[in-house]
């Protein structure tokens, strides 16, 4: 019987993990087409019809060029990281909350900030460990950078642990059949959305891959297969944060469809935004997480346990 809930579980997670890559694959082309039409040309249409095939021809491009690595670099801890990195970002999905217990997590919550907590690791790691100077201060800028964005998140993640008190996923679901959170927490919504932008290096965020002064930050060392890993690595944690949010404010409702036309909304928000705006200054990223969104969720997180207190006295008398 275990060997058997074993196997099933181990093959819905291979199902879920190829299902993750392959929306990867059709978020960067979808990307590439959106960038080009805002910016009044076409993307990739050579390849098939309508570029479909792009991204799989990218793919087995980068797979199958020759891996090169710097000379002086530390080069178990400069191969190693790419790896660790996707192991990550594919590892966290397996919260997905899934009704015939794929994983049972009633923990979710929790294992998420474990996972993105390990996430600056690989980036820092990749930096130090390229033996460039560049690598070095991308990664640097990526620690500062994460690790003051997490506070806001971990924040407004604590907010909605007291609201429906459970780290479980399940119970968004069950919290949210008759209003969505996102009426209720309007301004958390934004803070949350630009964390996740924080979070995940992108525009107007993207100090660790500051092309302009950085020559692509942590990542200029790579090429090829690690290179590739990077990004995949990167673009999976976009669609996961994506499904998050629809979790948290919009509905947990998986198995509709109307689920998976939100997810698809707000990877394309992160698309939008990133074709949109300016790369902020350094000190204005700082002043943001620290002056502005710090205060902002511990008023909500203050705001949400006076709710449950007065619903608790109610409930006594």
């Amino acid at each position: 019987m275990f060997n058997s809930d074993f196997f099933l579980s181990l093959i819905s997670s291979l199902i879920l993990i190829i299902c993750v890559l392959i929306g990867v694959a059709f978020l960067t082309l979808l990307e590439r087409k959106v960038l080009g039409y805002m910016q009044i040309r076409k993307g990739p249409n050579k390849v098939g019809l309508w570029g479909i095939p792009q991204p799989f021809c990218d793919a087995i491009k980068l797979f199958t060029k020759e891996t090169t690595f710097p000379m002086l670099s530390n080069y178990l801890s400069y191969y190693i990281s790419p790896i660790f990195s996707l192991f990550l970002s594919l590892l966290v999905w397996m919260v997905f909350p899934m009704f015939w217990g794929m994983w049972s997590f009633n923990l979710g919550l929790l294992f998420f900030l474990c996972c993105t907590s390990m996430g600056v690791y690989t980036v820092m790691i990749a930096g130090w460990s390229s033996n460039s100077n560049y690598a070095l201060l991308g990664g640097l800028r990526a620690v500062a950078q994460t690790i003051s964005y997490e506070v806001s998140l971990a924040l407004i993640l604590m907010s909605f642990i007291l609201l429906i008190t459970s780290f479980s996923l399940l119970d968004l679901f069950i919290y949210q059949n008759y209003i969505w959170f996102m009426f209720i927490s309007f301004p958390l919504m934004f803070a949350w959305f630009a964390s996740c932008l924080a979070e995940t290096n992108r525009t107007p965020f993207d100090f660790a891959e500051g092309e302009s002064e950085l020559v692509s930050g942590f990542n200029v060392e790579y090429s090829s297969g690690g290179f590739a890993l990077i990004f995949l690595a990167e673009y999976a944690s976009i669609l996961f944060m994506s499904m998050l949010f629809c979790m948290l404010f919009m509905g947990a409702d998986m198995y509709s469809l109307f689920f998976y036309f939100k997810l698809t909304f707000l990877s394309f928000m992160f698309i939008w935004v990133r074709g949109t705006l300016p790369r902020y200054r350094y000190d204005m990223l700082m002043y943001l997480a620290w002056k502005s969104f710090l205060p902002l969720s511990l008023n909500f997180l203050l705001f949400f346990l006076g709710l449950k207190v007065i619903m608790f006295i109610n409930l006594m008398y």
